[in-house]
């Protein structure tokens, strides 16, 4: 599947990172790369090696036109719903961007509300260099603050597992119970919270 890219005008992609765990943010980027200063090798963040994310989050943020990072709290995720909590994150993505875009590709099948064309892409960080660029710095971001909450709290794993639900999280989760950063309506922290 190709992607129509109108040449004219200025684009920015988003992404986000962090609809799936238990625990911390939801974390976007928006982007707007420099068609005249390409970044080779942009691609699904989830596809490239950590040590090749890490060497693109710096190209990215040096060569782009514009780039930004939106996040929604585990508050804001348990008062709104993951759904419009992360809308709402992509939203501070692109009102934190430098230059103003004509035209969102939005990494998905559905886009916030803003004040420009949006248009939903499925599979788009596979498809739109600046999704692309986007998602690995939303990965990156997040993937650092589940490390530096791991500094504080070894004992959960957070280094390993990223906060999602894997079986050793859930098994920690359950002995130790959860700590503030944890999204308090999702189904296993309500769990271990007593509340199911």
């Amino acid at each position: 599947m190709t992607i129509d890219i109108p040449e004219d005008k200025l684009i920015a992609g988003v992404d986000e990172v962090g609809r799936g765990p238990l625990v911390g943010d939801v974390v976007t980027a928006a982007v707007i790369l420099d068609p005249a200063n390409p970044i080779p090798g942009l691609a699904d963040s989830k596809k490239l090696s950590e040590k090749k994310r890490l060497a693109l989050y710096g190209e990215i943020r040096e060569k782009a036109l514009a780039w930004a990072i939106g996040r929604a709290t585990p508050e804001e995720i348990d008062k709104l719903n993951i759904l419009h909590a992360t809308m709402l994150a992509m939203q501070r993505a692109v009102a934190g961007l430098a230059v103003t875009p004509e035209l969102v590709f939005i990494d998905g099948n559905r886009c916030p509300a803003l004040p420009m064309e949006a248009r939903a892409v499925v599979k788009g960080d596979s498809l739109v260099a600046a999704i692309s660029a986007a998602s690995i710095l939303a990965k990156v971001t997040r993937d650092a603050e589940m490390t530096e909450l791991d500094s504080r709290h070894p004992e959960y794993g957070f280094a390993r597992h990223k906060g999602y639900p894997t079986a050793e999280h859930l098994a920690i989760l359950a002995e130790r119970g959860p700590l503030p950063e944890y999204r308090q309506s999702f189904k296993p922290v309500r769990r271990a919270l007593g509340q199911e």
